[in-house]
């Protein structure tokens, strides 16, 4: 049995059958990804800001400057929206009406709250790190107490949350299976490159800048 639609207004319409709501789904598709858009309307004018975040239990952490007109805006109770999405393939079909891409996506409806608690925000930021690369903290200098005025975060809850995914090759229309065209797919990821050291750095890749590369090969 499918899980239902947390909301009408976070139902999947459109293909409505690539829509999943559980929330391990949700889940694994936010800690999988790294880079997800901020998007919301102020003053009649739409605005979307690329920013990394964190989902840490039931809430996704965002953060940025505390001098960002846009996160001030997004965390004075405005209504938000989040997205994330994860590219996995090239879908090349025989017809050029057909060729799609597969894809994991998530989209988060509400109202991005501050961080005003000094232990949750280091605690977020620190998970952010963390999110970016496992260990990191404890080798990186945690924010000093400038730093931490000069950042903004904003907690934003999962309740109403939205996944759709599409997986597997083409789908032609049945007249174009006999045309002479290479159709499937070609398959994407995020892989990644040999560490280039800093050059005022003498420390050599710690086991969790190895690890990442190693994962990708």
């Amino acid at each position: 049995m499918k899980t239902p639609a947390p909301s009408p207004r976070s139902k999947v319409r459109r293909l409505a059958g690539r829509g999943r709501y559980a929330r391990e789904t949700i889940d694994a598709i936010l800690d999988a990804g790294l880079v997800g858009h901020l998007a919301f309307v102020r003053d009649d004018q739409p605005f979307a800001i690329p920013m990394l975040y964190v989902r840490a239990g039931d809430t996704l952490y965002l953060h940025g400057s505390r001098l960002s007109r846009l996160l001030k805006s997004a965390g004075a109770g405005i209504p938000v929206c989040f997205t994330v999405t994860l590219l996995d393939g090239l879908v090349l079909a025989r017809s050029a009406f057909h060729h799609s891409v597969n894809y994991r996506s998530v989209v988060v409806l509400g109202r991005a709250q501050p961080v005003g608690d000094e232990a949750e925000k280091r605690a977020a930021l620190d998970a952010l790190v963390e999110h970016v690369a496992t260990g990191r903290t404890r080798d990186a200098r945690r924010p000093n107490a400038k730093e931490l005025a000069a950042t903004e975060v904003l907690a934003l809850g999962l309740d109403e949350a939205s996944a759709k995914f599409r997986t597997g090759g083409p789908a032609d229309a049945p007249d174009d299976y006999e045309l002479p065209v290479w159709a499937g797919e070609i398959p994407l990821g995020l892989r990644a490159g040999t560490p280039v050291t800093d050059p005022r750095c003498s420390v050599a890749p710690p086991e969790y800048v190895t690890r990442l590369v190693s994962a990708g090969d």
